[in-house]
Order: structure tokens, then sequence, then C-alpha cells
């Protein structure tokens, strides 16, 4: 009996199928080529999420430097005490003005800097303004930086964190430059530490520099007109002062014209 023939093309088939899957394995395979003859790279895919999150970060926000007092000077700035953290600011209107007034500044808070805590006041200051060298008689205040230690007045003590002096030798009468009374100015007082020794009653007359240069600068009670050398402000006002002013911040007093206080 006769087998038949199964057709050819029935017997290729399954050899051309092999044919192709052996080719297709094989690790020396050509690459595809695009249509334009270069090897298919395949479509780009999303970058990583590391990569986006990465780029899209915002930049650091910069810290904040601490507040510096405003209108002040690199040298003046210098001069104020690292350890100081009250600054009664003292500003003159101009170098030979008797016209100024007062901001009193604290920095509680080494990161945040200086803030205001009271003022502007008025004030007053010597009759023939401002002056780098203080002498006696000048009629000038003297400008710089000077600490404040020591209180006092010939009213009771209005609750002063100073060390304060009730005396009755703080009574003065008299008139002033424009003939206003000076009964009442050195009601309360503060000594400025120019030309004196720290620690001890306002009244005190010892000058370290010699008695040529001047003592004896206060801030005290205004009398409605320039001083001595002296810084005025209102009773009210030095009353507040005084119960601010705390020696365990080393207050210091900044005075002088504008034009000095920025240098």
């Amino acid at each position: 009996m006769s087998v038949p023939r199964r057709p050819p093309a029935l017997l290729a088939a399954p050899l051309l199928a092999l044919a192709l899957l052996l080719t297709g394995c094989g690790s020396d395979a050509a690459p595809a080529k695009t249509p334009e003859g270069v090897p298919g790279q395949g479509a780009a895919g999303p970058q990583s999420d590391a990569a986006s999150v990465l780029r899209a970060s915002p930049a650091p926000t910069p810290t904040p430097s601490p507040a510096e007092i405003p209108d002040l000077g690199p040298q003046t700035r210098a001069a104020i005490p690292a350890e100081a953290r009250q600054a009664f600011v003292v500003t003159g209107e101009g170098a030979d003005s008797h016209q100024s007034s007062g901001v009193l500044y604290s920095r509680e808070d080494p990161a945040q800097g200086w803030q205001p805590v009271a003022g502007p006041w008025p004030a007053h200051n010597g009759m023939e303004g401002w002056t780098d060298h203080h002498v006696a008689g000048d009629l000038r205040s003297p400008t710089g930086v000077y600490t404040l230690t020591d209180a006092g007045g010939r009213l009771p003590d209005p609750g002063a964190l100073l060390p304060y002096d009730e005396h009755p030798r703080f009574a003065v009468d008299g008139e002033g430059f424009f003939g206003e009374p000076l009964e009442g100015s050195f009601d309360y007082v503060v000594a400025i530490n120019y030309n004196r020794t720290e620690g001890v009653s306002p009244l005190d007359r010892t000058r370290p520099l010699g008695l040529e240069r001047g003592g004896g600068i206060w801030i005290h009670v205004d009398h409605g007109g320039p001083t001595q050398g002296c810084v005025s402000i209102p009773e009210e006002l030095m009353e507040e002062l005084l119960r601010t002013l705390d020696p365990a911040m080393n207050p210091v007093i900044v005075m002088g014209d504008g034009e000095t206080l920025g240098r």
C-alpha cells in the first residue's frame, strides 16, 4: 500500500519557523535598524522620581541676621559692649543743636538682635550741641557710648532697678538758658559714666580724666530748655526709664548728633 505524501508547503513551514526562532535569540544578532539606518534605542522613559524631587526642591531659606540699631555706623556699633542688652540711643538734630530724641532698645534674644521697646522721646542736650572731646564749660554733650550703672534723685526711689541714692543734695534752683526754672531737674537722675567712677552715687565728684574734662553728665528731668552737657527727658519718662534700666542687662547710652552716630 502506498503512503500518501505530505504537501511540500506543509513540510517547509515548521522548518522556517525553527530557523527564525534560532536567529532571533542569538547574541550576535544585528540590532534592528530605524528607518534612517540608526540602531534603535527605544523610547525615552520618564525620569526617575529621585531626580525630579532633587530638581524640584526649593533653595534653603537663609537665616535672617540679628536686627541692628538703625542709623548707627560701624564705628558706633563696635563701641557697644557685647554684653550690653539695653541701649538708650539719644540722637541730636545736629552737631550744634540742643534738640534731640531718645529711643530705648533691648536685645533679650541675641538671634533677633536689637528691638525698640520705648520712644521716641523728646530730649534736650548741651546748649552748644555735641563734641567728641568734652571739656569743662564748653556747654556741649560728649558723644560716644557710656555705661549706666547708678541712679539717684531728690525724690524717693520710684522703683529703679539700678542702685538709687535718694539725697537732698540733688535739689537745684535758678534759671536755665531761656529763663526756665531749673527746680526739680534733679528729682531723678541716671549717671552717665563719662569721667566718673562706676558703682558710686551720681553725687560723687571723682574725675578719672581730670577736672578739666568736665563731669556730672547725667540723664535727668527736662526743665524745658538746653542743658550744660547732660541729657534731659520729661519727668514721667525719667520714671519709666528708671523702672526699665536693668543692671543685669548691662545698659548703655549711645549719644551724639546723627552724623556722628552714623560713623
